[in-house]
């Protein structure tokens, strides 16, 4: 008689497994109902060995290296390690991940290592920018981690991209075959050399590190967004990144404080890095901010419709952009750019140039949607602010940029502190 050892695990351990893996466990039985009872047994059995989830598994910090190898002892699959933030990732089998959960002291949750995507709906002069550059300031020295698809190479980056990492598939040379990166690129730091600087971003001269987490189609996972933190975090003395940039995320399911890729943002924050995280375009219906932009300690940005004029007296929230509060409760997002019909800069033959052919503007650039577009804008600002004063803290700069926005009448939780004027950070 089948004795459903792996709902007994769920009930014995529920605190040290998310909500997800225990989804998956309970979900492990459904097949046996069509299974007579005397197979049951020794079906679990070989199912148990069979069946493999991509986990990522948070340790003790004080026990990070204990628990490491026990896990290396159950000889599993793409094994990676996250010491920065105590975690490690791998493909475990069934019976291998319940060895762990009880027998393992140093693990505190196990999680499902679920999928995180581009934040794309299906400018600059709006949020003032170009005063900071009419006073100088175009981000010059400072340096934007893009931690998307990749950047293709692009004429209105040249001699800018410093660095390029690819946890896809492991290539050298700056490369994106989404589109979304080099977008995202381009709303931060494009110069418009080739538009002659009809699009141009707010960190125009800013150099840039491209981190290629996600694939082909705009999709990766936890553990490859947290790889891709923990990569910058690593070499940002080499690089000098002062800034990151996420323009994805996931549905948040877990409170911030138990979210591992909200723990690896917060620790590149605290080791000096400004982070800024894309809202989510699950709006305007309330509680939809994704992770990892529910952080409180990130910049969270969400999107404004700028009705593709400079007069800010018509713009509004843009609909899909998403509103708070967060899962914790918490205000967010914390500002407003820019974030609808943002043209910048095109991959060609990527996956969104070819399944977007309407959305191309002349042969370099493509116009697109979302808090995706918001965040990168967001950072070039910041990079602009930067430049004008190096020493300022991500909280320094997060407070100053809050106390730079606007109200647009809206809620909070709807707007956050309101829609970005970069020309109140010059007279601030």
């Amino acid at each position: 008689m089948l004795n459903f050892s792996m709902i007994d695990l769920v009930r014995r351990n529920g605190k040290k497994i998310d909500k997800n893996i225990r989804g998956e466990l309970v979900n492990f039985y459904r097949p046996f109902r069509y299974i007579p009872c005397f197979l049951q047994s020794s079906i679990e059995r070989v199912r148990k060995k069979t069946k493999k989830l991509p986990v990522v598994i948070k340790f003790d910090p004080d026990s990070f290296a204990h628990g490491l190898n026990d896990v290396k002892e159950t000889k599993c699959r793409s094994l990676r390690e996250f010491p920065s933030i105590s975690c490690c990732s791998a493909k475990l089998s069934v019976k291998k991940m319940e060895h762990l959960i009880k027998n393992c002291n140093h693990i505190q949750k196990v999680y499902l290592d679920r999928k995180v995507t581009t934040l794309l709906d299906t400018a600059s002069p709006a949020i003032n920018s170009n005063v900071l550059k009419d006073n100088g300031l175009t981000g010059e020295g400072v340096t934007i981690g893009v931690i998307d698809t990749g950047i293709h190479p692009h004429d209105d980056l040249q001699g800018r991209i410093v660095g390029f990492k690819d946890f896809v598939n492991d290539k050298s040379d700056p490369y994106d075959d989404n589109g979304h990166g080099t977008h995202c690129a381009g709303d931060a730091a494009g110069n418009g050399l080739l538009s002659n600087e009809q699009y141009q971003a707010p960190a125009s001269q800013a150099n840039l590190v491209g981190v290629k987490v996600l694939d082909k189609m705009g999709a990766g996972s936890l553990s490859t967004v947290i790889e891709g933190i923990e990569w910058c975090i690593q070499h940002q003395s080499e690089y000098n990144i002062n800034i990151l940039s996420l323009s994805l995320g996931s549905d948040a399911v877990t409170p911030a404080e138990d979210d591992p890729v909200v723990n690896a943002a917060e620790v590149a924050w605290d080791n000096g890095m400004v982070v800024c995280v894309a809202a989510g375009n699950s709006g305007p219906g309330e509680q939809t901010i994704a992770s990892p932009g529910i952080s409180p300690k990130v910049i969270t940005v969400g999107a404004a419709d700028d009705n593709n004029t400079v007069d800010r007296s018509d713009d509004s929230v843009a609909d899909f952009s998403s509103r708070g509060p967060t899962i914790d409760g918490l205000i967010k997002p914390d500002l407003l750019t820019p974030g609808v019909d943002i043209i910048s800069l095109r991959a060609p033959k990527s996956f969104l140039d070819k399944t977007n052919k309407a959305a191309r503007v002349d042969t370099h650039y493509i116009s697109l949607s979302g808090t995706s577009m918001a965040t990168p804008i967001c950072a070039g600002v910041i990079a602009q602010l930067l430049q004008s004063d190096p020493n300022l803290t991500p909280d320094q700069v997060k407070e100053r940029l809050l106390n730079a926005c606007e109200d647009l009448g809206q809620s909070p939780h709807i707007q956050g502190a309101g829609y970005l004027n970069a020309s109140n950070l010059i007279e601030s």
